[in-house]
């Protein structure tokens, strides 16, 4: 299976299924519901843990179900988002809204548990 991405105007581009998350990360990812035109991610991040780079091919929508700060970094290594020094979500369990992420790791850096649960929409102009 591979996947394509398409982000407004820009070109698609080639997702290799062995960065999926589910292939790449199994560890810290959970499918619980899948059809052609979604799917249900359980990611669940234990503190000092260190997701595997991997990728959301799909953009979704995010529950909180438990938060922790972290770090996530690209496939060069540089830092894209560090939640430390950020409000954490004001309530829990919190929704909200993401982009396609491409290749990139991501370490739990804060002291409790990070658990989200994911809805990807495989075609977003068709919804």
């Amino acid at each position: 299976m591979r996947a394509t991405k398409k982000s407004g105007t820009a070109a698609e581009e080639e997702w290799p299924d062995r960065l999926d998350a589910l292939v790449a990360a199994p560890k810290h990812h959970r499918r619980l519901f899948e059809n052609d035109r979604v799917r249900v991610l359980d990611t669940r991040i234990a503190p000092g843990d260190t997701v595997p780079v991997h990728t959301h091919r799909w953009p979704a929508v995010h529950q909180i179900v438990s938060w922790s700060d972290f770090v996530r970094r690209d496939a060069a290594s540089r830092v894209t988002a560090d939640t430390r020094g950020r409000p954490a979500p004001a309530s829990l369990p919190a929704v909200m809204g993401g982009e396609p992420l491409p290749p990139h790791p991501l370490e739990n850096v804060g002291a409790a548990g990070l658990h989200v649960i994911s809805l990807e929409q495989k075609n977003p102009a068709g919804w």
